[in-house]
């Protein structure tokens, strides 16, 4: 297993290149617009505690592998609370009808997001657990990445607006640690786990592939942050009465 998650760690290197964060880290750009992505995010994120209660947990047990998924499952099912009064915080909770919003978790702009979701639940069911573990430590290199950066757009925030943010925060990241939790001297354990050939050689292939669809992913919340931040600077130029922009 070393060498598995030595190819992740160099994948989560070249991930943390993405020009999503460049983005995130451009201060020249005001901090709630390069979280405006936000709300595309929506599918994955508020899906994400179904995929560990759902999908990634199976109790009981007595395989040491699927007890520290289960027990890291329960860190992360509850993420999504935070993700949604961050909405309110930023600020992005813009007055929607019903079925709007549903339009547009079912558009074309969250569409990314939907599929990833899907995406993951079958690298999950198709495999075996320790495709299954797998899964999970890259799942938590990308979110390592993206919350060492968006916690500084939390401070940001915090320090400028006088708001705090709980998902996109040093909150959230301080649990985020790049390897699933639920166990002491985690990483000490996942490099003792024994893998045939044939097992190292399908783990490669699957790190390689959760890491390009999360990188579909940030790309295609790249495009609408920046469409999104062009609509609120006309608005601005017309007199826009929403004070965040204004």
């Amino acid at each position: 297993m070393k060498e598995v998650l030595e190819l992740i760690e160099k994948k989560k290197q070249e991930f943390a290149q993405l020009p999503l964060f460049k983005y995130m880290q451009d201060t020249s750009i005001e901090p709630r617009l390069r979280l405006a992505w936000a709300p595309c995010a929506a599918p994955f994120i508020m899906s994400f505690g179904d995929l560990n209660k759902f999908v990634l947990r199976e109790e009981p047990t007595n395989e040491i592998i699927q007890t520290i998924i289960n027990r890291h499952t329960y860190e992360d099912e509850r993420h999504w609370i935070w993700f949604v009064k961050d909405i309110e915080t930023l600020e992005l909770d813009e007055l929607l009808t019903f079925s709007d919003t549903l339009r547009f978790l079912w558009g074309k702009e969250a569409e990314i997001p939907r599929w990833l979701t899907y995406e993951l639940c079958r690298y999950i069911f198709q495999g075996n657990i320790i495709q299954k573990l797998v899964v999970v430590e890259a799942i938590e290199a990308t979110g390592n990445v993206m919350f060492s950066i968006a916690a500084k757009i939390g401070q940001e925030i915090k320090s400028i607006h006088k708001k705090n943010c709980l998902y996109f925060s040093d909150f959230h990241l301080a649990v985020e640690t790049g390897h699933a939790t639920g166990s002491e001297h985690i990483e000490k354990v996942l490099t003792q786990i024994e893998l045939t050939e044939k097992e190292k050689l399908e783990a490669f292939v699957l790190v390689e592939e959760v890491f390009e669809i999360f990188t579909k992913m940030l790309d295609s919340f790249l495009v609408y942050a920046i469409q999104y931040r062009k609509e609120q600077s006309l608005k601005v130029v017309h007199n826009c009465p929403t004070p965040m922009y204004c």
